[in-house]
């Protein structure tokens, strides 16, 4: 079940990108309470709705700007000076509107960020912002080619700073030294009869494409994996994740460890569902034949509480960017794993900018519905003792 060589070359790409987390990056700054370019967006609101074209108060014209593109305007213009110099110094050929006229830097940005949020079909985005299914594509590959280089920071695993801050609000959920909480969620799939194959035909008899996640109680995304076939299970992902190696080759959740009672102590880790193995860095929930009193009991509760962070965030994700929540008909398989980079940089983005989701976008179900829960065998010995000893500390000082 090898993935294609272009999907390796993106992965090898991603690896690159993960051994230098470490990296510093040149962050541009949000930009001042400059108003962005307005002309384009009453031209938009008119040709959307032509009763908004009056809007008065403050609250409804941010609502609505907010509604469509997901983001605020402090957050549009900070998005807008990311990509600028990209966009300015790279168009795309022919980028005019119906009118005639160059495309400014806000308008391609607008049309990308209508594109992710709404996963409505190109032409239909064009039609709501007057430009061709063509500019559409165009436009919308240049920002996502173009945020996922000067987004990058937006997504990185946390210092020891920021983990201790992580671990504090974890123990506040009853799991002391946790450091992240990890899922995966698939994108649904048609593809053309020629590129159907078992590698991408999932348990629940769909097309699929992974993206597995590690989260921090923030919902800010700390670590992802995506590019593989939706036919692979939690245990074969985790295994060909970049994050696997680390936390193998002891670079990774390795700070200082956890002192319990009694001389007792553990280490960092993570948390995940019953689909992910049981491993010294990686606790997943006693299974219900190994139940056996109140301090197991204890310890699913309070774990299952900090995994239905990741859950959550994974909801959010997918309410916010729809383009991967929809069904997408016979996507670039190529192309698909940066977009799903880019929409998680946006997600980022938008955390960091203090900005809060409207009320509707989340979605209200679980962001696999139709995917049934997995149940992994395999229990790493020390992973075992790990949480039980866990599970005992936790039940004395619950």
């Amino acid at each position: 079940m090898a993935p294609s060589p272009a999907l390796t070359k993106v992965r090898k790409r991603k690896r690159s990108q993960h051994d230098k987390l470490d990296s510093s990056f040149d962050i541009p700054e949000a930009p001042s309470q400059r108003l962005i370019e307005t002309e384009w967006w009453h031209d938009l609101v008119q040709r959307l709705s032509p009763s908004l074209k009056d809007l008065g108060t403050p609250g409804q014209d941010i609502d609505y700007f907010r509604s469509f593109f997901r983001v605020s305007r402090t957050t549009f213009d900070y998005i807008c000076s990311l990509v600028r110099q990209d966009l300015v110094s790279r168009p795309p050929s022919g980028l005019i509107n119906i009118e005639g006229r160059l495309l400014t830097v806000e308008k391609q940005v607008a049309i990308a960020l209508r594109r992710l949020g709404s996963g409505d079909p190109q032409v239909s985005v064009g039609e709501q912002v007057g430009v061709g299914q063509s500019t559409v594509s165009q436009v919308t590959w240049r920002f996502v080619e173009s945020m996922e280089e000067r987004g990058k920071h937006h997504l990185k695993w946390p210092d020891a700073e920021e983990l201790d801050t992580i671990k504090a609000r974890f123990e506040q959920l009853g799991m002391p030294g946790c450091c992240g909480a990890i899922d995966i969620t698939h994108m649904v799939m048609t593809l053309p009869a020629v590129e159907s194959s078992a590698d991408w035909y999932d348990r629940e008899k769909n097309y699929s494409m992974a993206l597995q996640v590690v989260v921090d109680p923030s919902l800010r995304f700390r670590d992802i994996l995506t590019g593989w076939p939706g036919g692979m299970n939690e245990l074969q992902l985790i295994r060909n994740c970049a994050f696997f190696r680390l936390c193998e080759g002891r670079q990774r959740l390795q700070g200082p460890p956890k002192q319990l009672s009694e001389g007792r102590q553990i280490r960092e880790y993570i948390v995940g569902d019953l689909g992910y193995p049981l491993l010294p860095w990686l606790l997943t929930p006693y299974q219900e034949k190994d139940l056996a009193g109140a301090a197991t009991n204890n310890f699913n509760r309070k774990q299952a509480a900090a995994v239905s962070i990741a859950e959550t965030a994974l909801a959010r994700l997918k309410g916010t960017w729809r383009i991967l929540h929809r069904v997408m008909w016979r996507p670039d398989k190529h192309k698909l794993p940066r977009i799903v980079l880019v929409c998680c940089l946006l997600h980022n983005i938008i955390i960091d900018q203090g900005n809060d989701v409207l009320p509707g976008v989340v979605l209200p179900d679980h962001h696999d519905k139709s995917y049934r829960q997995q149940i992994c065998q395999y229990v790493d010995p020390q992973g075992q003792a790990m949480r039980d000893t866990l599970a005992g500390y936790m039940q004395e000082h619950k």
